[in-house]
């Protein structure tokens, strides 16, 4: 007598399936691998500083002299400039972040991303949002120095006049991804629209003088800058005065440039094939 032996069925291997990955968790992957630089180096954080602590060094006792001239009370001079200085670092800083991405497909560095599993939205997306750190950290900087002299931030006005600038900043900063991704054949281009674009937004958003007593055309075009509405309301939020027409301005202007930053920004990223 025999004794049936069984035999199990034979069995396929199969083949592991990667873990499907989210839009969300890619752009946070972005983000901390752009923010890894400035924490192991947070000098470029701090030489980031010079310039708006120059102009508040240099040009404000010129503008605290000259009081009776720009129709500012003395009292109230750097409650008037300091929130405008605040936007000039946002602009300044974020505006030059196109570079850092030339720098990279010098290096080969972004192409190596761009065959990467991460959408290449996440990609601009992340870059965009690692501006925040270096932002908050500057306007905070910035705002405990002046205190000493004599400067006032409304806590509340402070913290959403911060938040209003890293909104800024993120659509100032996809636009200028946008440009290096454009000009890549042409990286000098870069410095050329760069420049040619930020001195007239500066000087017609009233950072640095009022342009009330500014002749009429000057006042026309300062009226369709979106950094001359952030400006007013950066004013009124540091003032405490949350309610003024100026903010909700403001969070227009601040909103409409965050989003045509990362429409243009994702786009170009996208159609990028180099």
């Amino acid at each position: 007598m025999t004794t049936a032996t069984l035999t199990p069925p034979a069995t396929t291997p199969t083949t592991a399936r990667p873990a499907r990955r989210s839009w969300f968790s890619d752009v946070w992957l972005v983000m901390t691998r752009e923010l890894r630089p400035v924490v192991r180096e947070p000098f470029s954080v701090v030489f980031g500083l010079i310039q708006p602590l120059v102009f508040l060094g240099l040009f404000g006792p010129l503008l605290v002299g000259s009081v009776g001239e720009s129709g500012l009370s003395g009292a109230d001079v750097w409650q008037w400039f300091v929130p405008a200085i605040l936007v000039m670092t946002t602009l300044f800083g974020t505006s030059t972040t196109g570079s850092n991405l030339q720098f990279e497909m010098q290096t080969g560095a972004h192409e190596r991303m761009l065959v990467t599993p991460l959408s290449r939205s996440s990609q601009l997306v992340g870059r965009s949002l690692k501006e925040l750190v270096p932002l908050t950290a500057q306007a905070v900087i910035v705002v405990l120095v002046m205190l000493p002299f004599g400067f006032r931030a409304d806590p509340v006005g402070g913290v959403l006049g911060i938040l209003m600038l890293a909104v800024l900043g993120i659509g100032i900063g996809s636009l200028s991804y946008a440009l290096a991704i454009a000009v890549r054949k042409q990286e000098w281009m870069f410095w050329v629209v760069q420049q040619t674009v930020l001195f007239p937004l500066l000087i017609l958003s009233g950072m640095l003088l009022p342009l009330e007593g500014g002749p009429r055309w000057m006042q026309v075009a300062s009226s369709v800058n979106p950094l001359r509405w952030v400006v007013d309301a950066e004013r009124a939020l540091f003032a405490g005065d949350l309610t003024a027409s100026a903010v909700a301005a403001g969070w227009v202007a601040a909103l409409a440039t965050a989003a045509l930053g990362l429409v243009v920004g994702v786009r170009t990223i996208v159609r990028s094939t180099d």
